[in-house]
């Protein structure tokens, strides 16, 4: 999908936004790469051409414009806007994205949404982070050179006359993102809708507090290990993450509003918030609450009640049905297919999880070679876990190394055909929720796009609910293309099927983690084995005779 994203800059320096665009930079610090003599290093690849001015000129032709009109001379003035406009990866390879392609793009959609500008357009290659994703900035001057014909999306009538600065309104830049949006389904190439606000809302601030948080957690690992401590984060997690994850957590199994404020307070310390009707979370290392709205839409309060709701209707309506069955089911009951498999089928082995742990590995144990008392402490705990897995393979029948492996693939089987019936049902979910939403946003404007096509004044009307008319456009051009032209789908219809999919959605989940849980119980017996055997990998090797365990 493109993305648009834009920042406002206070410098006066033009020539630091040429810079950026032709040199290497630092993604972190923002500061220029330097070779061995301290020179600029040239990007690999860039492609850079100039609107109304020259770009290798922009910064004096910019300071030049500014002294004309006496404008941008103070230094809390907004001197230029940068814009970039980021494509897909995945654009590259399946619809054949260039740098070329997408440098001709950003000039067509720079010409036509910020005329009269003197503007650099430069198509990058190499992706944020070496992410390899190409993206196009687009750096205007703020100040307009040139009158230019009066456009709908321009707001006021000075936003039209040379000397005049660039205005950017809530209306403008959903303008900005609806032509971004056209102009990708014109190309074929992959686009979400930027108008509707994320489910999980991460800033460009916390971002970049996640990276650096990472790497000073990452040297600090480093060091640890180097001193033979095993770390036992290895993840930074920003204090927005932390709110989300909980949340998640919580909601997931949280039948009533109450026992998910408790689970929350109880099991996370976060404490929750309402005021006029919206949600709000106390992070326990904070005194301010964060708000579900910075979040995202999956952490406001009518989202986590259809949440909640749906936990509801789904635990009143499971019936479990006792298995007396003890061996696996034969493959082809798991036929590949969308719908959800049921319980009679799915839990026909019984599996109780037990207490069973990895045999540590001494010899490759650093802190074991380097404390000797740790050492003993290891070898008596390793004792106990090899009597439970003794113990464990009597009590499950196990009397050959082959049956436990056959076991293990069969049980391996499972886990990967639950894994996928539990993707492509969720993959469904998420087309059914896409078409609710934009189901929802074409009802809600339909009255307002009847009213514009019967207006007289097409132009004014449109210019007073911009936002309301591009919402139904959007709304209604995805429907028909998902539809097929055909009559578009209701949204009892679509409730129904979702609905529907939740439950099998839950059954999935069900089913994945029981022989999830199963794989790895049998895996860390098969690594036990290795162990109590002195074999690395006895699954691999041919038997001559069955090999007895007990």
């Amino acid at each position: 999908m493109a993305i648009l994203k834009h920042i406002a800059s206070k410098n006066a320096d033009y020539g630091e936004a040429q810079r950026y665009l032709i040199f290497q930079y630092d993604e972190s610090t923002k500061k220029p790469l330097l070779d061995e003599n301290g020179h600029l290093q040239p990007r690999e690849e860039y492609y850079l051409d100039g609107i109304n001015c020259d770009p290798f000129t922009f910064d004096t032709e910019c300071m030049e414009l500014n002294a004309a009109y006496h404008k941008n001379q103070n230094y809390n003035e907004i001197k230029s806007h940068h814009y970039i406009l980021s494509f897909d990866p995945n654009d590259k390879d399946e619809h054949g994205l260039t740098g070329e392609r997408a440098q001709q793009l950003g000039l067509e959609y720079a010409k036509k949404n910020f005329p009269g500008h003197q503007a650099l357009v430069c198509t990058h290659t190499d992706g944020h982070n070496g992410s390899g994703n190409i993206h196009v900035h687009i750096v205007i001057n703020s100040l307009r050179k040139f009158d230019v014909e009066r456009q709908d999306f321009m707001e006021r009538p000075c936003d039209s006359l040379a000397g005049n600065k660039h205005h950017l309104t809530k209306k403008y830049l959903i303008h900005l993102k609806q032509e971004v949006m056209d102009m990708c389904r014109r190309e074929n190439l992959n686009q979400v809708d930027l108008l509707t606000p994320a489910e999980r809302k991460i800033t460009e601030k916390e971002y970049w507090a996640n990276r650096k948080g990472q790497e000073k957690l990452d040297t600090k690992n480093q060091r640890m290990i180097a001193d033979g401590v095993t770390p036992r984060n290895t993840k930074f997690q920003t204090q927005k993450q932390f709110l989300r994850d909980s949340i998640d957590s919580a909601v997931s199994s949280a039948h009533t509003l109450e026992e998910f404020q408790k689970i929350l307070s109880e099991k996370y310390g976060i404490l929750i918030k309402e005021s006029r009707g919206r949600f709000s979370y106390l992070h326990p290392e904070r005194t301010k609450p964060i708000t579900g709205r910075n979040l995202g839409t999956h952490y406001e309060k009518n989202y986590l009640l259809q949440v909640i709701g749906n936990n509801v209707k789904c635990h009143d309506e499971e019936v479990v049905t006792p298995v007396p069955k003890a061996a696996i089911p034969a493959p082809e009951m798991y036929a590949a297919q969308n719908s959800s498999i049921p319980h009679e089928t799915a839990f026909a082995i019984l599996f109780i999880k037990s207490d069973l742990h990895l045999v540590t590995d001494l010899q490759n144990c650093v802190k074991a070679q380097q404390n000797a008392a740790y050492a003993r402490k290891v070898k008596l705990s390793n004792l106990k876990e090899m009597a439970k897995t003794v113990a464990y393979v009597q009590e499950h029948g196990y009397d050959s190394l082959d049956a436990l492996e056959t076991s293990f693939s069969s049980v391996k089987e499972h886990t990967d055909t639950f894994r996928k019936n539990l993707k492509s049902t969720e993959r469904d979910l998420r087309e059914i929720n896409e078409q609710l939403h934009y189901t929802g946003q074409y009802l809600a404007n339909k009255a307002i796009y009847t009213k514009f096509c019967q207006s007289k004044n097409k132009g004014v009307f449109r210019k007073e609910h911009s936002a309301e008319i591009a919402l139904y456009e959007t709304a209604r051009k995805f429907l028909k293309e998902k539809s097929g032209n055909i009559k578009l789908p209701s949204m009892k219809l679509l409730k129904e099927k979702k609905e529907e999919l939740l439950k099998q959605k839950k059954s999935a989940q069900e089913q994945y983690q029981y022989y999830r849980d199963y794989q790895k119980e049998l895996n860390t017996v098969r690594s036990n084995i290795n162990s109590i055997l002195g074999k690395e990998y006895p699954h691999q090797k041919t038997h001559t005779k069955e090999q007895t365990l007990t």
